[in-house]
């Protein structure tokens, strides 16, 4: 609840993305934030942003070959707090444009493939993604922008650390954003041994014990992103990573340079003048309970109407509370509006497996602009952004079981609903800012496509009604 009670201090504009504070970010494979240069094209004190970049890449691991990832894109630069997609945090010392103090948490996604293991790593302990606890300081000037950063796993994987040195340039012409970037990792012998190393236990005729120690990776790219319009723009870019040559000597290593290529798009939320809620906006509250779909019963199902019934086979429920503040309102002058939203759920498995909770950060477009609306104003609804469970959903976790893989905590949001005024359908003034509705609670993995996401083909579905109130 600190964490509600401060993002209503923030100005209201910028509350939005600031709730997707908890959100982990990405990494590439090989431990380079690369996209750190490319996501920090969109960070004007202010903004939000949503879009995807695909990602394709060499895997450092021997007959690995190469790989795509798709990555959602949740960005956000406040006063205070930020979310550049690969990490979240807060600024620490931001007093003028030169100098800048922040204290993050980034998702560390290196680690085996998730989604098909090459020969090379057969029969050894999963390398899984890990959390950095980090710390940074950069300076900006007009000849670049020099940053170091101090990182150290926190989600006891690993246990390693990693300092981080990096130089950028922009330079801007029109639409046109470019950023040259040139980094340095050195990495400590905990951190390279978990990741690139052979445990006796794991050796083979084939694949001798190794321990790379520490080591010292460097890294060049070039990142852009072109305007297509005042809110759209394209994003791409290219990265080379050469591994130290320790860790090359590696037995599962099979190149020491790691080309990467990145392509997506954003819709920036940034605010015209008139756009932006208001400091007196309301605070939104709902009450929400519901109950579990079948496996079969995915959401374009659920939206067409061709499935509406709950499972009627271990079924769960879940109940819950989410808490939102307006950020834009009327956008281009149509019935349009962008609410910022936080949410606790909790999971009542019927016995199935012990119950949990589950943390929803999100975005959510309003639509009222029915011909019906100016008697009892109607609200059509779409939610998106993330969801981090206490632990996989029975339903998640008996699904991916049945296809031999795990679940995954963290996956996307999906948040689709549909409401009308109480108080329009009742007569009632003081009610006519509550408004009740059904809607459904997903949580997906972006088809195996995401190694964000777990590389989770599948979800879960929960049909609710709520109960939703401006106070």
């Amino acid at each position: 609840m600190k964490t509600l009670r401060l993002l209503t201090r923030l100005p209201s504009a910028r509350r939005l993305a600031g709730l997707a504070l908890a959100a982990s970010g990405l990494a590439p494979a090989h431990a380079d934030p690369a996209l750190e240069p490319l996501t920090n094209i969109l960070s004007v004190p202010g903004s939000a942003g949503l879009g995807v970049v695909t990602r394709f890449e060499r895997s450092p691991y021997r007959e690995a070959g190469n790989r795509y990832d798709v990555l959602p894109l949740y960005l956000y630069e406040g006063e205070r707090l930020f979310l550049h997609a690969n990490r979240a945090g807060v600024k620490l010392l931001s007093s003028s444009d030169a100098h800048r103090v922040d204290l993050f948490a980034e998702q560390r996604l290196e680690g085996f493939p998730a989604d098909r293991l090459p020969a090379s790593l057969a029969g050894m302990a999963p390398r899984d993604s890990g959390i950095d606890l980090g710390l940074s300081w950069r300076y900006r000037q007009p000849w670049g922008t020099v940053q170091a950063e101090f990182v150290h796993d926190v989600g006891g994987f690993s246990k390693g650390s990693e300092f981080r040195l990096g130089y950028t340039y922009d330079w801007r012409s029109g639409p046109w954003t470019l950023r040259p970037s040139l980094g340095l990792g050195l990495r400590d012998a905990r951190l390279n041994n978990y990741y690139f190393g052979v445990r006796p236990a794991e050796a083979t005729p084939g694949r001798a014990a190794y321990s790379p120690g520490a080591g010292l990776n460097a890294s060049l790219g070039l990142y852009g992103s072109y305007d297509v319009s005042q809110r759209w723009r394209l994003l791409a870019g290219v990265s080379a990573t050469v591994l130290d040559r320790a860790v090359k000597d590696s037995p599962i290593v099979q190149k020491r340079v790691l080309p990467g290529a990145y392509v997506g798009a954003v819709y920036d939320f940034g605010a015209r003048r008139g756009e932006s809620a208001q400091d007196t906006s309301p605070t939104w509250f709902k009450l929400l309970y519901g109950k579990s779909t079948d496996d079969g019963c995915h959401l374009i199902k659920v939206l067409t109407a061709q499935c509406l019934a709950t499972a009627s086979v271990n079924p769960t429920s879940i109940s819950g509370l989410q808490v939102g503040k307006p950020f834009l309102q009327n956008v281009n002058g149509w019935p349009l509006d962008f609410v910022g939203y936080a949410g606790v759920t909790s999971h009542n498995e019927r016995g199935l497996q012990a119950n949990g909770a589950q943390l929803d950060l999100f975005m959510k477009a309003f639509y009222s602009g029915f011909p019906w609306s100016d008697r009892v104003k109607t609200r059509l609804g779409m939610g998106v952004g993330l969801s981090l469970a206490q632990r996989v959903p029975y339903i998640e976790a008996s699904s991916q079981a049945a296809s031999g893989k795990p679940g995954s905590r963290l996956l996307n949001y999906l948040d689709p609903t549909i409401d009308i005024s109480l108080g329009d359908l009742v007569g009632s003034r003081r009610l006519k800012d509550t408004f009740i509705g059904v809607g459904v609670s997903h949580r997906s993995g972006i088809f195996g496509a995401s190694r964000l996401l777990g590389n989770v083909n599948g979800g879960s579905n929960y049909l609710y009604t709520y109960v939703e109130s401006a106070l």
